[in-house]
Parts: structure tokens; sequence; C-alpha cells
């Protein structure tokens, strides 16, 4: 099975589909709309005054009272959920059960996270990974490690974190089979950000392995973070693939590096020493980095979503869940890698040694829930779709995925007036896993 396959199967095309409700485009809402799904695309977009008569007969009645039509939703940071972890993942099936609870709540692309391990299972998992890549299920791979900074590990095992290495990364993006997309990593780590024209580090690594690097989990000052976006632009600007070629093995799919939860896993914002978020912020203001947020309602406080919305607005945004196994679970306790969580109110922590609570420990939502959060936190409908679909396609180079646009991939998520999902197309196919 190709990209437009997957957990929803290969069987052929169905017969078109027109769907009905106030329609969420890349600029605005249509109050009476049409989404009009045929041989697997979106075929037509629009007010329903203006439908063509080709599918006048197919129109459904009015739909009930906030019914609303919304791209399929595209995650680029995803460790599980349904009680499974791809960090964890041994099998096929391990991966299915996260990648199906995402998609039945309306993630129709799914990048799978890793977290820092050790070499060998790392490789491992990238490799079990790339097979459902390829099959369709998942839309790529991001690397949370190991290049990161033991003062900002968060919930991840510093005994596991390594200086940059070019080899590791060259071994990786082959394991991966092209398919790795994004690797967090920490400026200030030996090896990660050091080389300049006609030298190596593992920015360079990631962009010849058509990775985009992200910079995550870091202790550097702002100076440090602006000297490695700027190299990581350089290097993805200099030899950039075309989308047409769909972000395969080679160079970086983006033009801009991306930040890894901004806020999480970084220095705090001092007015004195502005660290990592101040860089990351003014870098995303003038277009350069995409930044991700974990507006999950837990992550960021809605003040701060907001603002960040008002600062750099939803195009050098992309909403993400970070979710872990216990997405779309009860509390309880999880593994996250080789750490111990345990998940209480909805929110996940690493399980100390003594038994306590310790650092949040990834999320716990549905990307379709992030959405819903950050409106209610004030962030305009249009914009928050745009950041939790168009501008992550834009990250991985899928000028296919992310918006309900004539031409792109026919995923659709319907929902009601709450934002509450009702159903899901993908690949113009309703999802019924």
């Amino acid at each position: 099975m190709g990209q437009n396959g997957g957990v929803t199967s290969a069987e052929p095309a169905p017969a078109d589909v027109v769907l009905r409700g106030e329609v969420v485009t890349p600029t605005e809402v249509l109050p009476d709309g049409a989404v009009v799904l045929s041989e697997g695309r979106v075929a037509w977009v629009g007010p329903v005054a203006q439908l063509p008569g080709a599918w006048a007969d197919d129109l459904p009645p009015d739909p009930a009272p906030g019914t609303t039509l919304l791209p399929g939703l595209v995650d680029l940071h995803d460790h599980g959920g349904g009680g499974a972890s791809f960090p964890d993942a041994t099998t096929r099936e391990d991966a299915l059960v996260a990648v199906r609870e995402h998609l039945r709540h309306g993630t129709t692309s799914l990048v799978a996270s890793l977290v820092t391990a050790p070499r060998d299972v790392l490789l491992a998992r990238a490799a079990l990974l790339a097979d459902l890549v390829e099959s369709g299920d998942l839309a790529g791979i991001h690397a949370e490690g190991p290049f990161l900074s033991v003062d900002r590990c968060g919930a991840q095992n510093p005994a596991d974190m390594l200086a940059g290495d070019p080899a590791l990364v060259a071994d990786l993006a082959a394991a991966a089979r092209g398919h790795l997309v994004t690797m967090t990593v920490a400026p200030e780590v030996p090896g990660v950000a050091d080389g300049g024209p006609g030298t190596d580090d593992v920015l360079a690594a990631l962009v010849r392995a058509g990775a985009v690097p992200s910079v995550g989990h870091t202790d550097a000052a702002s100076e440090r973070v602006d000297a490695a976006v700027a190299r990581a632009r350089a290097l993805l600007g200099g030899g950039r693939r075309s989308a047409a070629a769909g972000g395969g093995a080679g160079r970086g799919r983006s033009p801009r590096p991306t930040a890894t939860h901004l806020f999480n896993g970084m220095r705090p914002l001092h007015h004195r020493d502005p660290g990592p978020i101040a860089a990351c912020l003014a870098a995303a203001a003038r277009g350069e980095l995409v930044v991700e947020l974990i507006a999950d309602g837990t992550h960021l406080a809605d003040g701060t979503v907001r603002a960040v919305f008002d600062l750099v607005g939803p195009g050098s945004i992309a909403l993400v869940t970070d979710a872990m196994a216990a997405a779309g679970m009860a509390d309880g306790d999880y593994r996250l890698g080789p750490m111990a969580v345990r998940v209480g109110d909805g929110v996940a922590r690493i399980l100390e040694d003594d038994g306590t609570a310790g650092a949040i420990a990834g999320g716990t939502a549905h990307l379709l829930d992030v959405v819903r959060a950050a409106v209610g936190a004030g962030v305009g409908l249009v914009a928050a779709v745009r950041s939790a679909a168009t501008t992550p396609a834009e990250v991985l180079g899928r000028p296919d995925l992310g918006a309900l646009v004539a031409g792109r991939r026919g995923d659709v998520v319907v929902t009601d007036g709450e934002l509450a999902c009702v159903a899901v197309y993908r690949a113009g196919r309703l999802v019924t896993v």
C-alpha cells in the first residue's frame, strides 16, 4: 500500500462523497459549505449555493447545527496512544494500536516520535516504524534525542544522552529508510551545531538525510540558538528537494527548522537571560522557524498560547500533542521508553523512585483536543486549524495534505458544535477502525 493506504485498507476508491457543514478553509469559515471527495481526493470545496450540478443529487440535507468540517489533522510529535507507545513497540500491531487511536479522533497524518534510548534500540524502532510509513499508516518518524541537554532532559533518560554524532544520524536515517523526518537536538551539545562551511555536525547530517532539525530540550543561550537556526536554514535552503519529490531521502523537507514544544524542556525566559525561548519566538516571527506548541491546557497557560499566536501567527506554529501511551486511556501507570510514568487527572508525570510524581511526561490528548483547547484559550478557529494541519504539512513537505483545497488528499474531520469528533475520512474513505 502507498501513502493513501494504511489502516483504512487498500480497497478501491469509494464513490463520490459530499459532506456539508461549516467548512474551515485555510483562510475562512464557510457558514454553509460543502466538501466533495472523489477518487481519494478533495474534488471541490465551496458554498453550498455554488455546488456544481454534477453533485447536486448527492448533497445531504441541512446538517445538525454546529456541524463543522476540518481538514484531517497532522501531528508532528506523538509518542503513542490507546495504551501503546512507539518508543516501546516491538511489533507492527503494537504501533498500529496508537495509530488507530489517533486516527479515529481526527489525526489522519501522524509522525511517530521516539525518545532518547541506546543506539540499538533507536535503530530497531526506526526500522519497525519505517514499515508503517511505507504502508501509509504513518507520515514519518521523529527522533527526540539523543543529542539533548542533560539539564533540560524533561521526561527522558539523561544516562542515554550523547554528544553529537553525525555517523549515528546516518545510521538512524538508514534504519528509517529515508523516513526520518525530524530530530530534536540541543544546539549547545558538542557536535550538534559546531560545523561551518566544509565541516560536519549533526545539523548537516540531518539535512543530508532529508530530516528537519528541531531545537529542543536545550539550555542554550539565545545567541547559540540564533546561530544554530541560521546554520540549519542555510543547510535546508542550500539543497532543498522539491515538494513534488515527496520528501524522501535527500535534502530537508522544509526550508525552515522547527522548535520542539516551545517553552517545555527549555531554559525559562528571563529579561536578562532570554535563552532559547526568545530566540525561537523571534525566528518564528521572522518566518524562519516553526514552533511546536502543546496547547492542551496542561503544558501551557492559555495566555501563553494566545501570546504566541499573536506574536508569530499560525503560519509559524505547529500544534502538537506530544502524546504518550495514555492518550485516550484512563489514569494509571504507563511507560515512555525506559521511564515509568503515572497519569493522574489526565496529566502524565515521571514516576520517581520514591513514588512521587516528577516532570510532565508527554501529553494525553488527541490533536483535535488540542485544537479545541486552543480555541477555548482565545485562538481563532481558522488559525488553530491551520496550525494543526496546514503548517505541519508544510514542515513535512507534503502539499497534498493539511487543507480543504481541491486536489489534496481527501482527509476530513467532521465535528459537532463543540469540536468533538463525529466522523473521520482519510483518502476519501470513512474511517471505521
